[in-house]
């Protein structure tokens, strides 16, 4: 594949973060989350992001599975999931006899998040598959809390059942029930 032009995926990749951060800000906004809709994603300005996504981007797929081709893995990627609690690969670690990976449980509100970013990725990366079926083909191979992929793959069936302006609405529910008590139901 030819390489673009430098403005090209200069610019390029700054609309896509931006217009993919400024949608999971404005769904965050509508379910309550309003602290994190500010913060989704800030760490794809970072250098260590930015630049890796500038010099992989095509326009056509996610400069981190363009790095992970040339090199083998992506510095922005392992960077970028350790600074974002609403990635599920942010909450692997080790038990205590330092072999056996585990995953933590994602905490509620990053769940929310979580499923919020899917729906954005899904529209700003023309993804024809919906969320919910793009999840569940894929988690199986993640070592993923089962708990977090219970309540996730709950919320983006309800996506996928009722359509995004009820499935907001219901995750909004979900937030503020969650805020008076942090304990929720699904």
């Amino acid at each position: 594949m030819e390489k673009k032009p430098f403005f090209y995926r200069l610019f390029g990749h700054f609309k896509t973060i931006t217009k993919h951060k400024l949608l999971v800000q404005h769904l965050c906004f509508k379910c309550g989350l309003y602290y994190q809709g500010f913060m989704h994603d800030w760490s794809k300005y970072s250098p260590t992001e930015f630049f890796p996504g500038v010099k992989y981007f095509t326009g056509v797929k996610s400069p981190i599975t363009v790095e992970k081709l040339d090199i083998g893995y992506s510095k922005a990627w392992l960077h970028h999931k350790g600074r974002n609690k609403h990635h599920w690969e942010y909450y692997i670690d080790r038990e205590n006899n330092g072999t056996t990976l585990i995953s933590r449980d994602m905490p509620f509100n990053y769940i929310i998040e979580c499923a919020l970013d899917k729906i954005s990725a899904t529209k700003v990366y023309r993804n024809p598959v919906c969320p919910y079926d793009f999840f569940t083909n894929s988690y199986e191979y993640h070592v993923m809390n089962k708990n977090t992929v219970r309540i996730l793959s709950s919320l983006l069936l309800y996506l996928k059942e009722n359509g995004e302006e009820k499935a907001l609405q219901y995750y909004k529910e979900l937030v503020q029930n969650w805020k008076k008590d942090h304990k929720f139901t699904i």
